[in-house]
């Protein structure tokens, strides 16, 4: 089955949050994400925090969350829970292989000036744009128009028993991330490949932030900051096992009509094992 993303103006509205400062970051994430056994269970947190991890200053809402599984079906979350700093969700793995837990939306979205001088935004804060809303409220001869269209991705990989690729494979939708090193093989002091693809095409030069988490117990954020080369691929060697949080962001003039710039933010959660 092929899972629809659902075309919103942000991931905001997914979430129902903004993400309005720089250091509020979102993530998903599982107790684990190498399991054995029949049918187990793993449970997933979701949040946007300061500190990776740490709960700090508001739960990720679960509306638009899917959960694919490996042979490509949509599966149930259970025992769903939203509290003040953190979302709450069980998963059962009834197939051997890999899932993929995610949330990703894109959009259109447009500033502009008026002949009063004042700054104006579609679609405004909280707002859900309907069809055709972008026709009626937005002034197409204003000042200064900018119109991006935009995506967002939050995901994670999940594996019970041996991994497996089917889940791997890009939507062409947005920015996203297509695992070279199968994202639940990862051990600290080896290298993983991955490759970073805008609407299906290579993203060069997309900038690349990796952190480890824990951070709130370290006087420096230690991150590995890496750039996608002419394929779109890139690196990382993880320095020690744990959880580590991924974000990607991509920006270029290659817009489909009427917007006129094109960006996207990637975000995953990985679990590197020690060797």
């Amino acid at each position: 089955m092929k899972v629809k993303i659902p075309t919103v103006s942000a991931l905001v509205l997914a979430m129902t949050l903004p993400l309005a400062a720089e250091a509020h970051r979102g993530w998903l994430l599982p107790a684990a994400t190498v399991l054995s056994g029949e049918e187990p269970w793993v449970t997933v947190d979701g949040a946007i925090s300061n500190d990776i991890f740490h709960t700090d200053h508001a739960a990720m809402r679960l509306d638009g969350l899917k959960v694919v599984g490996p042979d490509g079906e949509e599966v149930e979350i259970q025992n769903g829970h939203t509290g003040k700093y953190r979302s709450t969700f069980d998963l059962q793995l009834t197939q051997q292989g890999t899932y993929r837990v995610f949330s990703a939306s894109g959009g259109l979205n447009a500033r502009w000036v008026t002949d009063e001088g004042e700054r104006r935004f579609w679609p405004g804060r909280g707002e859900t744009p309907a069809p055709g809303d972008f026709e009626k409220k937005v002034p197409k001869d204003a000042k200064e128009l900018t119109v991006t269209q935009s995506s967002r991705r939050i995901e994670t990989f999940i594996t019970a028993g041996v991994p497996t690729d089917e889940v791997l494979a890009p939507t062409n939708q947005g920015l996203e991330l297509v695992p070279v090193t199968h994202p639940n093989d990862l051990f600290a002091e080896e290298e993983a490949t991955f490759r970073l693809l805008i609407d299906g095409e290579a993203a060069v030069g997309a900038k690349v932030t990796v952190l480890a988490g824990g951070m709130r117990y370290r006087n420096s954020q230690d991150a590995i900051e890496v750039e996608t080369d002419d394929e779109g691929a890139f690196s990382v060697t993880w320095p020690d096992a744990g959880m580590y949080w991924l974000s990607a962001s991509y920006r270029d003039d290659k817009a489909t009509a009427p917007a006129t710039a094109r960006q996207g933010s990637y975000v995953a959660t990985f679990e590197v094992l020690p060797q």
